[in-house]
């Protein structure tokens, strides 16, 4: 068996960040950038008022009261055709072009107006509420990076730079494989040897939440045709997942049969509970990751490596291993030769720092105390026992649509 560790850097060697599609911003959401956004457009194009008020120059102003005489009305959109003269004012509104001549703006709660003068009650300084040209953006300027994962915030500023296409790489297509004569599809009728299946189901889920776009292959029941016949359906994806089929029973054909359809084994199992019987290879050149049946070890095995495998498959840098601590709530038990990943729940101490309680069963069928957990405990190998009070290393489930 090899270390977590070194599994997932075995893992992280067998992909590649793929290739970069163009698509409008519209639809670029939650997408990875493969080239910078330069912006086409300097934003503000010119000097515009930031308030609803009037245009005047400062040196008018600088002893109040000040009457002034307008002479212009600037809209946002609108523009006014001369240089703003000594004792003069515009009336103006927030967005619109400041008049040549003028150099801030008094808003319109510090002024009284009457007919064709306006009275201005505070003073104000040169530069007051003028928003300068360039001063979000300016042409050429990088405005995000290649490799970020794009959000709401990023959609905004792309299409403020007046850039309608971006470069992002190619989402993962995950083909997902679930094997067993025991498992059927929710909502089917369940012999009495049979249990429901939520793997392929909750493996899609995760594909989608980090950015991939699952491919189910269906259930492909205990024997070499239908397994081989089945797996088939991976040819043209970027990766195939399976679960089930990849322990040691006579049973579990994952690594035979698709050994003998072009399977080449990097690693079979790992130091590592839930999730020890995992394997890693290539099939037609796709990277492949064979996940262990268990409900538990499904999703673990995917947080560990399927995520930050398809991460780098999108150009980001895949996300570390622990990188977080908590104080435990109670003690544990010395570890075995196995990296341990318990789920545990995350609450807050009386003096605020975190404190995690690993769940009392740790059976790797056990579904509901995963859906519960805030968080994984990571436990390394040979650890010796820890009291209350001992921080711990926790791998924090993210919350949201965006997390396992």
């Amino acid at each position: 068996m090899i270390s977590v560790e070194e599994a997932r850097q075995r893992v992280l060697a067998g992909v590649a960040p793929l290739s970069a599609e163009q698509v409008a911003v519209s639809q670029a959401l939650g997408r990875v950038l493969a080239e910078d956004i330069v912006a086409r457009v300097t934003q503000p194009p010119i000097a515009v008022s930031a308030m609803d008020g009037y245009a005047v120059r400062a040196a008018d102003v600088a002893a109040v009261p000040a009457v002034l005489a307008v002479v212009g009305h600037v809209p946002a959109g609108g523009a006014f055709d001369r240089r703003l003269g000594p004792g003069e004012a515009v009336r103006i509104f927030t967005g619109a072009p400041v008049p040549e001549g003028a150099d801030a703006i008094v808003i319109q709660e510090d002024t009284e107006a009457a007919g064709s003068k306006v009275t201005v009650k505070e003073a104000a300084r040169s530069g007051r509420y003028v928003r300068p040209a360039g001063l979000d953006f300016r042409a050429g300027d990088v405005g995000i990076r290649a490799g970020r994962r794009l959000t709401a915030r990023d959609i905004g500023l792309a299409a403020a730079m007046n850039v309608p296409w971006l470069k992002v790489h190619r989402r993962p297509r995950v083909a997902i494989l679930a094997t067993g004569d025991e498992v059927v599809m929710p909502g089917t009728s369940i012999g009495r040897s049979q249990i429901v299946c939520s793997n392929g189901l909750s493996l899609a889920a995760a594909v989608a939440a980090v950015g991939g776009e699952p491919i189910d292959l269906g259930i492909a029941a205990d024997n070499r045709e239908a397994l081989t016949a089945m797996a088939a359906g991976a040819r043209g994806a970027d990766m195939l997942v399976t679960t089930g089929g990849a322990s040691v029973g006579e049973h579990d054909l994952i690594r035979e049969v698709l050994g003998e359809a072009g399977l080449a084994i990097d690693f079979w199992q790992i130091a590592m509970r839930p999730g020890k019987p995992l394997i890693f290879g290539r099939i037609h050149g796709v990277p492949m990751l064979g996940l262990p049946g268990n409900p538990v070890s499904t999703l673990v095995c995917s947080t560990i490596f399927l995520v930050p495998a398809l991460e780098k498959m999108q150009g980001l840098t895949p996300s570390r291993g622990p990188a977080r601590t908590a104080a435990l709530a109670r003690a544990l038990d010395a570890n075995d030769g196995r990296q341990d990943y318990l789920r545990a729940t995350l609450t807050n101490g009386p003096d605020g720092s975190l404190l995690a309680t690993p769940f009392d069963k740790q059976d790797s069928s056990m579904l509901a105390t995963l859906a519960h957990a805030d968080c994984l405990v990571v436990r390394p190998p040979r650890a010796p026992a820890a009291k209350a009070g001992d921080r711990v290393e926790i791998v924090p489930f993210p919350a949201g649509p965006s997390g396992i």
